[in-house]
């Protein structure tokens, strides 16, 4: 009976949620009792709408909207409205400050919008936050705090992942094609973040069930910024200033964890796999921008209201301790920010950097749950780090790029996130490296999971560098390389890679691209 509910699940959150009948699926259990027994209820319900006693559904958006202005309306914080959704509902965030100056800790919720746990504890942490007697406010005095609890309202009302234009929200932040990672880059363009938290819901049952005969079995799951061509302090700023007190944070509440980990959508490949190392990524993104950026996965969407309390605190503990180490660490962390800028761009026009990597795959011990008896069940399994990224293809690095001067679109999101470009006030000859097409395909877009559900393809394409002179004429771009956001150039510029600009059509054509080898 047990496995036979386990397979319905799915089914029966459809049934019972989905059609809207205000039934609730807390009272089934897709696993033993033994299993919900190791997930007890924490001693304080985290205070939200969407966590009152009796509640059946998670906070909505005219709920939260409500909640954010009753904070600011206290003068309590300032309530930003960053942008708007794809149907034009309010992108809301609350702006915490005790004065100029300070570093910023920017903390999101709910790109995905069926992942409600992470939004749920940002709503709690604002009526922290606005408590000047509550210990976490002490932060304040030295860091500014902006909570986003709700990056995909559309989403979260229609309880799906995507947007309301079927786009992936999390995987948007250097294309820039959805109003939510538009909005957000310009935010953190203003705000020049030093800590990004990203907060997330990881599938508890899903696919582990048939490829591994086991329920993932942690609290919270954890990554920082893994992706090519990341300044290294910044790596070792997550792990030992961060990451470590977070993981005795959660040790002395008594919540289990991990790195975040999922597994493809593959029936038969029996793989585990780190978050991923594109550049597209939020978390990735923003450490592309020199903030220690982390992402926070809680257990599960895929449980409705299961163990709803537990799934935000979880955040809700993770959270006061990244902004503790935030606040402990400010003046370090706007050093460290402004360091890693200069070092990326003093490195224009020599060395070289990666264009595209891969994890490395190892074997690693990991920790399920059995579904029937809730005992831990180790397995040994194969296991794609993020932590060592293999260079598959590098390349010298030019002193900058140049770009046609229909080439508008690109411009205008380079602007978007931060970077700067120069207009050519008249002509003037380059010496460069042009891309000769050597193949051209069209491919899906892939993740860590699979096939990202974009409605088209990419276009892929092989090249080979050619040497020699361009007339550039009056009007055309130059985006220089000596600038702090270097990696986010080339990451948007190199056309061969499947989130490049040129992948997405974002770029007129091949030719619209060149790599300037000597500084104009």
């Amino acid at each position: 009976m047990n496995r036979l509910l386990r397979l319905c699940w799915p089914l029966i959150l459809v049934l019972l949620v989905g059609t809207g009948s205000g039934v609730s699926a807390q009272g089934l259990l897709p696993y033993s009792q033994a299993v919900a027994d190791r997930f007890p209820p924490p001693a304080e319900r985290p205070n939200t709408p969407g966590l009152q006693p009796g509640r059946q559904t998670w906070t909505d958006n005219q709920e939260l909207a409500d909640a954010l202005r009753a904070i600011a309306a206290r003068g309590a914080a300032r309530l930003l409205v960053i942008g708007h959704s794809g149907t034009g509902l309010p992108l809301l965030a609350l702006h915490y400050s005790r004065g100029a100056g300070r570093p910023v800790a920017l903390l999101i919720g709910q790109q995905h919008g069926n992942e409600p746990a992470g939004g749920e504890a940002l709503l709690a942490l604002a009526g922290q936050l606005a408590d000047p007697r509550h210990p976490l406010a002490a932060v304040l005095d030295r860091l500014d705090v902006v909570l986003l609890p709700r990056a995909n309202p559309d989403g979260a009302q229609l309880n799906r992942r995507v947007n309301a234009a079927g786009l992936d929200v999390n995987r948007d932040h250097l294309l820039l094609r959805t109003p939510e990672a538009e909005a957000l880059a310009e935010l953190q363009r203003s705000l020049q973040p030093v800590l990004v938290v990203d907060a997330h819901e990881h599938i508890a049952l899903g696919r582990y069930m048939p490829k591994f005969g086991g329920i993932k079995g942690h609290d919270l799951l954890i990554q920082y910024a893994t992706t090519p061509n990341l300044p290294p302090a910044l790596t070792q700023a997550a792990e030992t200033l961060f990451r470590q007190p977070l993981l005795q944070a959660l040790d002395r509440a008594g919540l289990s964890h991990e790195w975040y980990y999922t597994n493809p959508t593959a029936p038969t490949e029996r793989l585990l796999t780190m978050g991923g190392i594109q550049p597209d990524l939020a978390r990735n993104t923003s450490g592309l921008k020199h903030a220690v950026s982390f992402l926070l996965e809680s257990r599960g969407f895929d449980l409705h209201r299961l163990h709803a309390e537990r799934r935000v605190h979880s955040h809700v503990v993770a959270l006061h301790s990244l902004l503790a180490s935030g606040a402990a660490q400010a003046d370090a962390l706007l050093a460290l920010q402004a360091r890693a800028g200069a070092e990326v761009a003093a490195q224009a026009c020599q060395g070289v950097f990666v264009v595209e990597g891969r994890p490395t795959r190892e074997q690693r011990d990991i920790r399920l749950l059995d579904p029937d008896t809730g005992a831990d069940k180790t397995l040994r399994v194969d296991w794609d780090s993020a932590l060592q990224i293999q260079p598959l293809r590098t390349r010298a690095r030019p002193c900058g790029y140049w770009l046609a001067p229909n080439a508008t679109e690109a411009v205008a999101r380079l602007h978007r996130l931060g970077v700067l470009v120069r207009t050519l006030p008249a002509a003037q000859t380059l010496q460069v490296e042009q891309y000769r097409e050597t193949a051209r395909g069209e491919a899906p877009r892939l993740d860590t999971l699979g096939r990202v559900r974009d409605p088209y393809a990419v276009q892929r394409v092989g090249v080979a560098l050619e040497a020699g002179t361009l007339r550039a004429e009056a009007g055309s771009f130059y985006v220089p390389l000596d600038q702090p956001l270097a990696a986010l150039v080339v990451a948007a510029l190199e056309p061969d890679t499947q989130n490049s600009w040129f992948a997405h059509r974002l770029l007129p054509g091949l030719d619209a691209v060149q790599r300037v080898m000597v500084r104009p």
